[in-house]
């Protein structure tokens, strides 16, 4: 039975030591930490006896890579997600996803989702040339408006075991509803699977070999514009039948003109080269970014070993794509700024 593997010491002790490397000492942390035994003997016996509750969630805005609230729970609760989501929701949830199904998952992610994209775009190319339509969309507010009724009844069609439904939905349960909290590590396990239907339509039911999801950001690449409707009305109906609705920004392109994903512009070339640049707007932001860090470091706010950690991180983002010269640019650049003192960067 999954309470015996949740509600097993060795098991969330494992996921307490997790938790702790990933996350940083605060006083949350130091508390547990100071009776970490007694403490995980404590939720093995509330787990057990299903008389576990989850504590006041701590709410915070973050601003990158855009405004959001993060609705952060404690660190017992993390433990217990972390040992639920490792031992039940992953194994199980691993084997029903499709493989372009790429957030949230050990070796997945961003990159493979535009290498995905860019395998979708050349395949498709070497068939049909230029002449096709690409679907994209993205949900509004996707975490935000997940309905807790539905989200109960989708993870109930895959997780039958009483404790595991009784824990699914003391999860899903924990905050105001519609809307799942960003900052729980289960709640990206159920936002993937809400819109694995979605997954399967397109796959299956209208036998789509070019399509892709990172969370709530998809694409259908088709033959034809009469296909391409059909499709993003189709998706128009599954989302609102899940209580959920399409960015207006969801949109039918042609082939020939690329698609922004991720960050970066894709597009195919007319003699099938494949091009992936960073995204205009995004490299405004990058530079902005940049030129706040270099302030901070003029000012003493910030070590230049901190900066170079988050610049190297930025370029390491940008090389994925057809960026060199950029980079190129912009080291110059802020090699000049940083021995000047100079907060302006002149790579905007």
């Amino acid at each position: 039975m999954d309470k015996e593997i949740v509600a097993n010491f060795e098991n969330l002790y494992s996921s307490y030591k997790r938790v702790k490397a990933d996350k940083k000492f605060n006083s949350g942390t130091a508390r547990f930490s100071i009776m970490a035994l007694e403490g995980i003997q404590t939720l093995k016996e509330q787990l057990e006896n299903q008389t576990y509750s989850i504590a006041p969630y701590n709410k915070f805005k973050i601003y990158e890579p855009k405004e959001r609230i993060i609705e952060s729970c404690s660190f017992k609760d993390k433990t217990v997600q972390r040992c639920f989501s490792d031992y039940i929701l992953t194994p199980k949830l691993n084997n029903i996803f499709i493989k372009w199904n790429t957030a949230g998952q050990i070796g997945k992610g961003h990159y493979m989702a535009m290498d995905g994209l860019r395998d979708h775009m050349l395949e498709f190319y070497s068939k049909n040339g230029l002449n096709g339509w690409i679907v994209k969309c993205d949900i509004r507010k996707y975490f935000y408006s997940i309905d807790h009724e539905i989200m109960k009844d989708v993870v109930d069609y895959y997780f039958d075991d009483e404790f595991t439904v009784w824990l699914n939905h003391l999860f899903i349960d924990s905050a105001e509803n519609p809307g799942l909290p960003l900052g729980n590590q289960v709640n990206q396990k159920y936002a993937l699977l809400l819109l694995h239907s979605l997954d399967q339509m397109i796959t299956i039911e209208y036998g789509i070999q070019h399509y892709g999801r990172y969370n709530d950001d998809f694409y259908v690449i088709c033959k034809s514009k009469e296909e391409a409707r059909e499709i993003l009305e189709a998706i128009r109906i599954m989302t609102e039948s899940l209580k959920i609705q399409l960015n207006t920004k969801s949109q039918i392109v042609p082939f020939r003109m690329g698609l922004c994903y991720l960050g970066f512009h894709h597009y195919v070339t007319s003699d099938g080269k494949y091009i992936r640049k960073l995204r205009g707007d995004k490299k405004r932001k990058t530079h902005r970014k940049i030129r706040n860090w270099i302030r901070a470091v003029n000012n003493g706010e910030m070590t230049e070993e901190k900066f170079q950690e988050k610049y190297n991180a930025c370029k390491n983002n940008m090389l994925h794509g057809n960026c060199i010269k950029l980079c190129h640019s912009m080291d110059l650049d802020v090699k000049k700024r940083m021995k000047r003192g100079d907060e302006k960067c002149s790579c905007e």
